[in-house]
C-alpha cells in the first residue's frame, strides 16, 4: 500500500533527477496543471524517457476529454507506466473511457493486459461529486480515488477553502469524506490531497495523522520535503499491529463468535475486519 505519492512536474530535468531519492512509496509525473501548454511536448518526452528505467511510477496526464489527454497516453504508455492519474473527472464515465484508451495502447505495445492502474480525482468538477457512486465496478483498472479542492474552489467561486486554523471549510470537508466513502464503497485505496503549505511540515503531521485516523490509507505530496513526515504517519506502530495480531488470535480461538474481550473492552466483526487490513498493509 502506497503512503505518499509525490507529485512531479514532468517538464523539469533537475527535479525529475531527483525524484527518486527522496523515498516517496510512488512518483506522480505531472504534465497537466505543473506543465504550461508549450511545455507539454518536451514534458511529455522527458516522462518516457524517465519510466523507461523506473518502478511505481505514475502520470498524471490531462482531462480525458482534450486532445492533449492522448497525446500525452501515446507519448507515455511504451514506458509502462505503473497508473495514470485522473484529472477533473467529470463521472466514472470517464474513467471508463481512459480505461479503453488504455487497453488499445497496452495491445499496441505488448504490454501486459490490464497492468495500467487508474487513480481518479474524482471531486474537481462540482457535477462529479453527484455521481460518486458510479465508481463501483467501473472498471477492474480503478486502483484509488483521491480528490482535490482547489479546482473546485476554482469552479464555485470560493476564495479559500480553509478557514483561519487551516481546516477545511464545511463545503470542502464534504467533498474529502465523498470521496473516502466513494473509495471504500468501490473497494479502493483512499488517497488524501495535498497539504500546500509544504514549509509547515509540524501542520502536514497533524494533518496526515487525521487522514490516517480517518480512514485514509496515504497521501498526496507536493514537495520532497514532505515525504518523510506522510510516511511517517502512515505508518502503523508496533502497539496497533501488535493490538491487530491479539484481535485475529481471540477470533481464531473462538470461532464463531460475534464478539470476544480484549482488555476490558468487547471487539466485535468490524473490529477483525480492522485488524486483517490493518495487517495486510504490512504484509503480516
Amino acid at each position: 500500500m502506497n503512503r505518499s505519492f509525490l507529485f512531479v512536474p514532468a517538464d523539469s530535468e533537475r527535479k525529475l533527477e531527483k525524484a527518486g531519492s527522496v523515498g516517496s512509496d510512488a512518483l506522480i509525473l505531472d504534465l497537466e496543471d505543473a506543465v504550461a501548454a508549450d511545455a507539454r511536448p518536451a514534458a511529455r518526452k522527458l516522462a518516457a524517457e524517465y519510466l523507461q528505467d523506473a518502478d511505481n511510477v505514475w502520470v498524471r496526464i490531462n482531462p480525458v476529454n482534450t486532445d492533449a489527454a492522448q497525446a500525452d497516453l501515446d507519448a507515455v504508455m511504451p514506458g509502462a507506466p505503473f497508473g495514470i492519474v485522473l484529472p477533473k473527472p467529470r463521472s466514472a464515465a470517464d474513467a471508463v473511457l481512459l480505461a479503453d484508451r488504455i487497453e488499445v495502447l497496452e495491445n499496441k505495445h505488448s504490454l501486459e493486459p490490464g497492468s495500467t492502474r487508474i487513480m481518479a480525482l474524482c471531486t474537481e468538477r462540482p457535477e462529479a461529486l453527484f455521481t460518486l457512486d458510479s465508481y463501483i465496478g467501473a472498471t477492474p483498472r480503478l486502483d484509488a480515488l483521491s480528490w482535490g479542492a482547489e479546482d473546485l474552489a476554482a469552479a464555485t467561486g470560493a476564495v479559500a477553502n480553509r478557514d483561519d486554523d487551516g481546516n477545511w471549510l464545511p463545503r470542502f470537508e464534504m467533498a474529502r469524506s465523498l470521496c473516502l466513502f466513494a473509495a471504500a464503497a468501490a473497494e479502493v485505496a483512499a488517497v488524501d490531497t495535498v497539504y500546500t503549505d509544504f514549509r509547515d511540515l509540524e501542520g502536514l503531521l497533524r494533518y496526515a495523522s487525521q487522514a490516517r485516523r480517518d480512514g485514509f490509507s496515504g497521501m498526496l505530496a507536493i514537495h520532497p520535503a514532505q515525504v518523510e513526515v506522510i510516511n511517517a504517519a502512515f505508518e502503523p506502530t508496533a502497539e496497533e499491529l501488535e493490538r491487530a495480531a491479539r484481535i485475529i488470535r481471540l477470533f481464531d480461538e473462538n470461532p464463531g463468535a460475534g464478539t470476544v474481550g480484549l482488555d476490558g473492552k468487547m471487539i466485535d466483526r468490524p473490529h477483525l475486519v480492522q485488524a486483517r487490513r490493518l495487517l495486510q498493509t504490512k504484509g503480516k
